[in-house]
């Protein structure tokens, strides 16, 4: 085992502290990432704080990754020491089931072992959990590292191993390009990255959000129109208007009101996880044969290619870096909506 510096969270309700955490030792197929930035996800947040339950003290979150190689073993053929690399939502799957099989390891039908608390063997990890990004190393398994292209800095990739699949996923899978009307609810972490991803694929896209706060900013990102959902004359406006809109937010919306919004045949697809169930009247979806979907994250296949389409269009995530000590005042900032639009630690601080 191999010591790296940590700041873990001892209890729902305490503070982030700097421990010593052990890595496995590098195996065959292993790979030893130097981290280098690590972006705070809403979904840390929930984990850290024991909101969705299960949690396992203490926890180490983080599935923003990026940094450097620092050591392969001896097996490994896809990296050597100094890549640019990154790690996402998972670090390991069954590899043998059907959506394995299909590189989609985010619908691994074993379950597929996220970065952080996640249960497994304590000779991959001394407490029987997995521990994420903030920390200073990490060893994974070379087929959950992806390659972090030239063209994008490592500060703004890390946030697109999350943020950043999770959009591009159902563009891709909803074939969002030109010709196609899509719009975003919500621009805050998920929803600023998907943006600039559908304007890059040639959609037109709309930003669907409470307030007109971000409008100069959505227009930045490549919206063609950005429009306040506080003002219900928004639904009348744009009932039957759109081919795809991806839900980012993690609110309890109504849902059926969004759904009018949708064109013959459109889908709305849920990315963020409100707490409590949607209600729909069937008349909605079933008048224009509209669907209402789900997706998360994306394989490793697909990141890559995100990865790749992001540096080919010079796109990154929006980002105020911050030291480890303040990673609790990032999350109450967070929690408030108080960040344009990722934090991103800085883990030389560490």
């Amino acid at each position: 085992m191999t010591p790296a510096a940590a700041y873990a969270l001892a209890a729902p309700d305490g503070a982030f502290e700097k421990v010593t955490i052990e890595r496995r030792d590098l195996g065959p197929q292993d790979v030893l990432i130097d981290i280098k930035y690590a972006g705070i996800c809403h979904s840390d947040i929930h984990t850290a704080r024991d909101e969705w339950g299960g949690t396992k003290y203490p926890v180490v979150p983080g599935h923003e990754i990026a940094g450097l190689v620092a050591a392969v073993g001896s097996a490994v053929s896809k990296y050597q020491v100094g890549d640019r690399v990154g790690v996402g939502c998972m670090v390991n799957s069954c590899g043998v089931c059907g959506p394995c099989l299909a590189d989609e390891e985010q619908y691994c039908t074993k379950g597929a072992t996220m970065t952080y608390n996640t249960p497994v063997d304590p000779s991959v990890q001394p407490d029987g959990y997995t521990m994420g990004g903030y920390s200073t190393q990490i060893v994974v398994t070379e087929d959950f590292v992806v390659g972090i292209p030239e063209g994008i800095g490592l500060d703004v990739a890390a946030p697109l191993l999350c943020a950043g699949v999770t959009l591009f996923s159902p563009l891709r899978h909803w074939n969002a390009g030109p010709g196609k009307k899509v719009a975003i609810i919500g621009m805050g972490g998920l929803g600023h990255v998907g943006v600039k991803i559908a304007a890059a694929l040639g959609a037109e896209v709309t930003v669907l959000s409470h307030s007109l706060s971000k409008q100069e900013d959505g227009k930045m990102f490549g919206a063609s129109h950005y429009y306040a959902t506080s003002d219900k004359q928004t639904f009348r406006d744009l009932r039957g208007s759109f081919d795809l809109i991806l839900n980012t937010v993690s609110a309890d919306l109504p849902i059926d009101s969004y759904l009018r919004l949708l064109n013959l045949d459109g889908t709305l697809v849920i990315l963020g996880l409100p707490e409590q169930p949607m209600s729909i009247k069937p008349f909605t979806i079933a008048g224009y044969r509209r669907s209402l979907a789900g997706s998360m994250i994306g394989g490793i296949a697909q990141t890559q290619e995100m990865l790749n389409f992001c540096a080919e269009h010079g796109i990154g995530a929006e980002i105020e870096v911050i030291s480890a000590d303040e990673i609790d005042g990032a999350y109450d900032r967070v929690v408030a909506s108080d960040v344009r639009y990722r934090f991103v630690i800085d883990v030389s601080t560490i």
